[in-house]
């Protein structure tokens, strides 16, 4: 058995146990890329870290830091509980407005599942108290935080486009941010439509409230509502704001790093309020921090040893691109939908580098094809968010919930990554 072969099956076997025994693959994967680097690739330890991220590290770090001190000190409670009271009430409003909460936040850095878990049991407590389908809620709170995944200064973002520059791919960093958002658009609406939200119209929170309406700023603790002082602004707050724009200006209009730029606005909120953000550090998102660097890391000793350019020769030897192109999304979706998202991205676009080479498909197309394959398929249950959507849901028929979970998610596996394949790829963009 040739050595890009047993490093593929190693792959495959990180995958599997990841999935099967709860263990991060990250962890895995930096155990793999010493196993094989060293036994298999002769690499010693300097050629087996050459492939560890460091760029990403401090953008997973910078941003994932910067977002728990939003949290800790109230800031997202504040945007939740004022994008609710910009709906005035409307019942028919409110699963858009959490769709909405969980993009921005998202879109400004948080990780997909940090943002499902701060709106999820909001959102599932509202479907609760006012008979919306909790099927809707979920999808729209998860598709929402997948719309936002992939501006330029999200988790995402920075990692599928620091992947593309680390390859020398033709890369556009708004191309990936606006597919992956029109297409959690378009699923949300279908949805939607499907799941009673157009029969939500003419309901209002003020005529059916009880005890869980929020009126003059407050709100229930317990109700899926926000504590009472979420209602006001702070310093803290103001700041937290303050920085949070700054980075998006940082990013987008002066072109500085993401990561460097979210540490730097921490460590000034963390200077002036140092009580409200001294968890924070122990809220970085470690384990996803973890599993990127493991991945990408066992991704540069498959470089190092030739495995990528074998595995892209094998995807092109298949002698029709379109059909190579639709089989890496599926790939991307089934993978994704019982394992980790993030960690598909992380390998499969840089095993698709020697196939996107030959110059037949559209770099840029199918890069976006394959990150919006391997994250929308995320409501399925077994995925964390799918999860945590399912642990939120409060006053359900948890093994209905779940059979609606799987259902849902393997249509969006059978129909989404042919439909992305004929709407990016075939059209030859990049």
């Amino acid at each position: 058995m040739s050595a890009e072969l047993i490093s593929i099956l190693v792959l495959v076997v990180v995958f599997v146990i990841a999935t099967t025994r709860s263990i991060n693959m990250g962890a895995l994967a930096f155990a793999a890329a010493f196993g094989v680097g060293e036994l298999v690739a002769d690499l010693d330890a300097d050629g087996i870290f050459a492939g560890f991220p460091g760029d990403l590290f401090v953008v997973l770090v910078g941003v994932t830091y910067l977002f728990a001190i939003a949290r800790a000190n109230g800031t997202t409670d504040w945007l939740v509980h004022a994008a609710i009271r910009l709906v005035r009430g409307r019942i028919v409003l409110i699963p858009w407005v959490m769709f909405a909460i969980t993009g921005a936040l998202t879109a400004i850095g948080a990780v997909s599942p940090a943002a499902v878990a701060i709106v999820a049991p909001i959102a599932l407590s509202f479907a609760a108290r006012y008979g919306i389908s909790p099927l809707l809620m979920g999808a729209l709170v998860v598709h929402g935080a997948q719309a936002g995944g992939f501006s330029p200064i999200s988790i995402y973002g920075s990692i599928v486009n620091g992947v593309v520059e680390r390859e020398n791919l033709p890369g556009n960093e708004l191309v990936l941010f606006f597919a992956s958002l029109v297409v959690n658009l378009i699923i949300a609406s279908v949805v939607f439509v499907l799941f009673g939200g157009l029969k939500l119209k003419g309901r209002d929170l003020a005529a059916e409230g009880k005890d869980g309406e929020a009126k003059d700023g407050e709100a229930k603790d317990g109700d899926g509502a926000l504590a009472a002082d979420s209602a006001h602004l702070t310093p803290a707050r103001i700041a937290t704001l303050t920085a949070l724009a700054a980075l998006v200006v940082a990013v987008l209009v002066l072109d500085l790093d993401a990561g460097l730029s979210s540490i730097t606005l921490a460590v000034v909120l963390s200077a002036f309020w140092p009580d409200a953000s001294r968890k924070a550090v122990s809220e970085v998102a470690w384990p996803t921090v973890l599993l990127i660097c493991g991945v990408l890391t066992y991704v540069g000793v498959l470089e190092e040893m030739g495995t990528i350019d074998y595995a892209g020769n094998a995807v092109g030897d298949i002698g029709v691109p379109l059909l190579a192109a639709v089989l890496l999304c599926y790939i991307a979706a089934v993978i994704s939908a019982f394992a980790s998202s993030v960690g598909i991205m992380g390998a499969l676009i840089p095993l698709a580098v020697p196939f996107l080479a030959q110059g037949e498909i559209g770099a840029v197309g199918m890069i976006a094809a394959l990150a919006v394959s391997a994250t929308v398929v995320d409501v399925s249950p077994f995925s964390t968010n799918g999860a945590l959507v399912l642990a939120a849901a409060p006053d359900v028929d948890r093994e209905r919930f779940f059979r609606q979970l799987m259902v849902y998610g393997g249509i969006v596996v059978a129909v989404v990554p042919a439909a992305v394949w004929l709407v990016l790829v075939v059209p030859g963009f990049g």
